[in-house]
């Protein structure tokens, strides 16, 4: 069961990946593409060119899980960075939204919340 928390880290990888790499394969592209660790904690997203099947690489202190979802009809939410990054960072409500088939586009954040991150970029 995948768990997520308001501090769960998550990025999506925004280039088209082939869905025939599976653990060793995406931790290469999470080394190599996001400069990160693939054991750090992170759930990491990959969709495939088609957008209709989704892979989610997350380490847990024991092993890799790695989700796939298949959609039957219907595709994911084509992402893409504004810097013409290869990722993306979003938070657990935006890939539950993801998930759900809510475009993430058309719906933001009207109203000002806490956000560590934003008070440590003040401070």
């Amino acid at each position: 069961m995948l768990n997520l928390t308001p501090r769960s880290k998550i990025y999506v990888y925004t280039p088209v990946t082939d869905m025939r790499k599976g653990v060793n394969g995406l931790s290469g592209i999470v080394r190599s593409e996001f400069a990160a660790d693939p054991t750090d904690g992170s759930l990491f997203v990959f969709i495939n060119r088609r957008r209709d099947r989704m892979k989610i690489l997350y380490f847990d202190g024991g092993g890799f899980w790695l989700y796939y979802r298949l959609l039957e009809a219907g595709t994911f939410e084509e992402l893409k960075h504004p810097q013409q990054s290869s990722y993306l960072s979003i938070d657990a409500t935006e890939l539950s939204m993801l998930l759900s088939g809510v475009s993430l586009v058309a719906s933001r954040r009207r109203r000002k919340r806490y956000s560590k991150t934003a008070a440590e970029q003040a401070a």
